[in-house]
């Protein structure tokens, strides 16, 4: 049998415990995720690559069947450059679907062999995304419901908030 491989795809900025939903209940599924963080120069990000990388291992500690990476230009490329052939989604609402649908069909028709499975998010987190949670930080709200505390803490840092 020859390993299982998906890649987990996003921003991750910051990374939330919804993504984190995601992850553990992926490393269930395959032998090796792969957290990979896209360099996409035309999103305007509050954190560098260099630290959303930090944050991710830093809250993903040492695991064996999860490896954190970086990557740019066609997802189904770096996909298949990993020996890959999955996609992993999560998917908060009814509204995440249509985009991720319409992604999904494309990386398929550039990449036959690449496949997406989408998986829903825990419902304590189907509203949760990393720019209402940067939003949150930025207006002083409490995110520690949202985040681990390495990533509050890095928030606090990067909004001028040392508490």
């Amino acid at each position: 049998m020859s390993n299982r491989i998906a890649v987990y795809p996003g921003s991750f900025d910051p990374i939330t415990y919804g993504h984190l939903d995601i992850i553990h209940r992926g490393m269930k599924v395959f032998d090796e995720l792969i957290i990979a963080v896209a360099r996409n120069s035309e999103k305007k990000s509050l954190f560098s690559i260099d630290e959303r990388l930090a944050m991710i291992r830093d809250t993903i500690g040492e695991n064996g069947k999860v490896r954190v990476d970086t990557f740019d230009g066609l997802l189904v490329d770096y996909v298949m450059s990993q020996g890959a052939r999955v996609i992993l989604r999560g998917l908060r609402a009814v509204s995440d679907f249509e985009y991720e649908f319409q992604i999904a069909q494309m990386n398929h028709s550039v990449q036959e062999e690449v496949e997406t499975l989408f998986m829903m998010t825990a419902v304590p987190y189907g509203y949760l995304s990393s720019s209402i949670v940067k939003e949150v930080a930025a207006l002083k709200g409490p995110v520690d419901t949202f985040v681990p505390p390495a990533v509050k803490k890095a928030l606090q840092h990067k909004l001028g908030r040392n508490e």
